[in-house]
């Protein structure tokens, strides 16, 4: 996130696919578990790049992770990580291909357990956490929370997971709403909140 004042958001600047993304999707509360996994692992692959790259190769990933279903990518071995790694439409890194098969197998357990949307949102008390910021320079990078989370996470399994990456996709999820408080969406997601 940029650091200039205002009372909107600013981050998503005239980019439209970053527009629409800012207007119709961040900070949606999302309780659906499968979909929580998919926008875990593609925060995870932004690690080192910006969004807007994950956000224009979103429907690549989509098809060269079977929709991001758990179930399937939990049975992958090296020949799907070296069909992968030649997908020009993804970020090509082993170690996050590799982690998203990991991640999947880590996914089911806590699924079967509890159900991955009920561990998430336990640490929130089922409710999007409101955030009143006013400008951009306020917004942490990572918060306790997201440093305790990143460590349950890692503790269950999951890789490229850490504070910075979890307090994004808390961001996205609208496990947070960090939406400026002059920003329309702020109201809006508000009252989405279950």
């Amino acid at each position: 996130m940029d650091t200039k004042t205002s009372d909107q958001c600013t981050w998503p600047g005239e980019e439209p696919i970053y527009v629409a993304y800012h207007d119709t999707e961040w900070g949606v509360p999302e309780y659906d578990s499968r979909a929580l996994w998919e926008k875990l692992i593609l925060d995870g692959f932004q690690a080192g790049l910006s969004w807007i790259t994950i956000l224009k190769k979103r429907d690549n990933f989509r098809a060269a992770f079977a929709d991001f279903d758990p179930y399937v990518i939990a049975t992958w071995g090296e020949a799907e990580v070296e069909r992968l790694l030649q997908d020009p439409g993804i970020i090509r890194h082993r170690g996050k291909i590799e982690a998203t098969i990991s991640n999947a197998k880590a996914w089911i357990e806590i699924e079967k357990a509890q159900g991955f949307d009920k561990f998430l949102w336990g640490y929130t008390g089922g409710k999007p956490l409101q955030n009143q910021f006013k400008t951009m320079a306020e917004v942490p990078a990572h918060t306790p929370l997201s440093t305790q989370i990143s460590k349950d996470l890692k503790k269950a399994g999951f890789k490229f997971c850490g504070p910075t990456i979890v307090y994004a996709f808390m961001q996205a999820v609208g496990m947070v709403n960090d939406h400026m408080v002059g920003c329309k969406r702020n109201a809006e997601c508000a009252a989405l909140a279950k």
